[in-house]
C-alpha cells in the first residue's frame, strides 16, 4: 500500500499505551496498533526498501531479561532500512523523528572513516559540506560527539569536529501527522549522508 502518513490516532494510542503498557491493553486495541502504527510503518519500510535496501518495522515486545522495568511494550515504533548505512524512522506519542546514515559504527568502521577525515581532503569537504547542508535544514548529527579528540588525532586538526563525531547519522524531529511527502524529503535529504557512508566507511567488519 502506499504510505499516507500517520494521524493523530497513532499518538493516541501510543500515550494510552504509555499510561497502561499491559498485555491485556495491547490484546485489546491491537487492531488500533495494526491499522494505526504498524500498516503505515510497513508502507513506509516497503518504499525505503526500493530505494536503500532490506529493513524491517521493529517488534513492539521489550526484551525484559535484563531489565528492572517489566514493561512488555515499547512506547514508541521505528522502522530502518538499508545495508552500510540506511534510512531511520521512529515514532512517538510527541512526535517523528526522520533520518538516516550510519549510527553505532564498529570501531573498524569509525577508524575508516576517521583516516577519510583526516588524510582524504576530497572526503572530508564533501562531509562538511553535507553536515553543514542537513544542519541548514533543520537535522542534528546523532551524538553526542566526543569532548576531546579521537585518541591518535590532534585536538587543533582543521577538521576536528568532524573527527569527534561517535556516528555518521543525522535526525530532524517532525509533528506525528506530518505529510507524507514531508517524510520522503527528510529520507531524502540524507542520501548524500549514506552515500558518504557507503564510499569512506563501509561495512562493519567487527562489532563492537
Amino acid at each position: 500500500m502506499t504510505f499516507t502518513g500517520f494521524t493523530v490516532g497513532a499518538s493516541e494510542f501510543l500515550s494510552a499505551l504509555a499510561d497502561d503498557n499491559t498485555k491485556q491493553f495491547f490484546d485489546a486495541h491491537r487492531r488500533e496498533y495494526e491499522e494505526l502504527v504498524r500498516q503505515p510503518l510497513e508502507d513506509l519500510l516497503a518504499e525505503a526498501e526500493s530505494i536503500h535496501g532490506p529493513g524491517r518495522v521493529m517488534r513492539p515486545n521489550r526484551d525484559v531479561r535484563f531489565s528492572a522495568d517489566k514493561s512488555p511494550y515499547k512506547t514508541s515504533a521505528s522502522m530502518w532500512a538499508g545495508t552500510v548505512g540506511g534510512v531511520y524512522l521512529s515514532l512517538t506519542a510527541e512526535h517523528l523523528q526522520v533520518g538516516g546514515g550510519i549510527y553505532d559504527p564498529s570501531r573498524d568502521q569509525l577508524a575508516r572513516g576517521r583516516t577519510a577525515i583526516d588524510a582524504a581532503p576530497q572526503a572530508a569537504a564533501r562531509l562538511q559540506e553535507i553536515v553543514d547542508g542537513l544542519e541548514a535544514e533543520g537535522f542534528e548529527m546523532a551524538g553526542p560527539p566526543l569532548k576531546t579528540a579521537p585518541r591518535g588525532y590532534d585536538r587543533d586538526h582543521p577538521r576536528i569536529e568532524l573527527l569527534r563525531l561517535k556516528h555518521y547519522a543525522a535526525l530532524t524531529t517532525l509533528p506525528v501527522d506530518a505529510e507524507p511527502e514531508t517524510i520522503r524529503a527528510a529520507r531524502t535529504a540524507v542520501a548524500p549522508l549514506i552515500e558518504w557512508g557507503g564510499t569512506y566507511v563501509g561495512k562493519a567488519e567487527s562489532w563492537p
